[in-house]
């Protein structure tokens, strides 16, 4: 039952997203990348998304005072064809590199009718749907990938190797409405445990295993040295094998366990890759253009 001492407060968006953005600038965030910080995480609580919301902002903060997340570098592309780019993100805000790095690949798809874009040394970007919403916008379709510190074992282990690297696609539906998949290939996420440890809830026993390999109803036990499941068995494991190779391997990032933890490791920079891909649907339809 609900705590009867408990006390709801209920706060509109705006004024979640100004207190957020002046939180934000008081830690040298410049207005135009907190403007895009604080969207996601409003559009996250908005979606029912409450473990990628708001709430996340003491954590980001926390790594900005620790001085391993740069607030405003300078970020320019690096082309390496018409249609494929890469971002060095210099260890900022994966939401202000995210967001980048899906209009560079509007913009190519706009033109070219497909954009890629890769991202190497970035942070945790969020929820994944943020992006292929964004791309959604502007009638294309979007795959949004992102590798995660190590928190899953590979299917039959024990050990954490993989994260719980969530990936997302959309396409445009028109007065159908749009699909929009944004899924992480572990049972449940990391995001879910904290949350049911802050209201001192339990879990179910799929979701986790404790440091001793055993299955857990605590979420405490799962978040101190214990894992996550994989989704499917080694469908999961496999996913997750996935989005290391595309976000990691081939943005130039860290991989295999190498994405450092956003709340343990507070000495050193997350090492988070992204891949995103952007293209026209309406190529491949029939009474669609054959170019661009």
């Amino acid at each position: 039952m609900p705590d009867p001492t408990t006390q709801t407060l209920n706060i509109i968006p705006a004024s979640a997203s100004a207190l957020a953005k002046a939180i934000l600038a008081s830690h040298g965030v410049p207005e135009d990348r907190a403007t895009l910080i604080t969207s996601a995480l409003n559009l996250a609580d908005l979606r029912g998304v409450d473990t990628h919301g708001i709430n996340r902002l003491p954590g980001y903060i926390a790594r900005l005072q620790a001085g391993v997340v740069d607030p405003a570098p300078e970020l320019t592309f690096t082309p390496k064809t018409p249609t494929m780019a890469l971002l060095d993100a210099k260890n900022t805000f994966g939401f202000v590199a995210g967001n980048l790095a899906i209009d560079k690949c509007i913009e190519m798809a706009q033109t070219y009718g497909m954009g890629m874009v890769a991202v190497r040394n970035s942070n945790h970007y969020g929820m994944g749907a943020t992006y292929v919403l964004r791309a959604i916008q502007q009638g294309l379709a979007c795959f949004a990938y992102t590798n995660a510190s190590r928190a899953m074992p590979p299917w039959g282990g024990a050990e954490a190797l993989l994260g719980t690297s969530p990936f997302a696609v959309g396409v445009p539906g028109g007065k159908k409405g749009d699909f929009v998949l944004d899924m992480s290939p572990c049972v449940a996420a990391r995001g879910k445990m904290r949350k049911a440890a802050r209201r001192e809830e339990s879990i179910p026993e799929a979701y986790a295993l404790d440091a001793q390999g055993r299955p857990t109803t605590d979420p405490v036990a799962a978040l101190d040295g214990g894992v996550v499941l994989p989704i499917g068995g080694p469908k999961g494991s496999g996913l997750a094998m996935m989005m290391d190779i595309f976000a990691g391997v081939m943005s130039g990032s860290a991989f295999a366990g190498g994405v450092n933890d956003q709340y343990t490791e507070m000495s050193r920079p997350q090492g988070v890759g992204h891949w995103f891909l952007v293209f026209r649907p309406d190529v491949f339809l029939d009474g669609g253009g054959g170019g661009a």
